[in-house]
């Protein structure tokens, strides 16, 4: 099967239907895009957002962060979705690939993503190619929980 990455330039409906169908294989929680979600997804300075093509149909996706914080250009990767039906044929190791590439092109001075543990198969393949664990603790504060708390000196 002959598969293309292409970077997304705008939202058309055909990208919104694919993040539609995508975006539930990845997490149960997320909400679902509507047009407006993903032009501002797909328009944000910050974002590259990648989409693999097999037989003219979109089966794949995944975002690129660049990101410049003091210590320098960062990179991050998120949202790595590939349709059920064309997994286990390379799609996620090519949209990966491709975003390393652009990184690297940007200047950025490292990759970043996160996996949970029970994604078997996704943390091989990052492993394989060149990703390394990081001795690290991830911080998350969810926005729909309980209010700020103040910090007393």
């Amino acid at each position: 099967m002959s598969v293309e990455v292409e970077i997304v330039h705008e939202a058309t409906g055909e990208i919104v239907a694919a993040f539609a169908r995508l975006l539930p294989q990845l997490s149960s929680t997320a909400r679902p895009l509507d047009h407006e979600a993903v032009d501002r997804l797909v328009r944000c300075e910050t974002n590259t957002v990648l989409v693999a093509r097999a037989a003219g149909s979109i089966v794949g996706t995944l975002t690129l962060l660049l990101l410049p914080v003091p210590t320098g250009l960062r990179a991050r990767i998120e949202d790595v979705v590939v349709d059920t039906e064309a997994r286990g044929q390379g799609i996620a190791a090519l949209l990966t690939q491709e975003a390393l590439t652009l990184a690297r092109e940007a200047g950025a001075r490292t990759v970043d993503l996160t996996s949970r543990p029970d994604r078997a198969a996704a943390n091989r393949l990052y492993e394989r190619l060149g990703f390394r664990a990081r001795e690290s603790t991830v911080y998350r504060f969810p926005m729909d929980g309980p209010e700020l708390r103040p910090v007393r000196s």
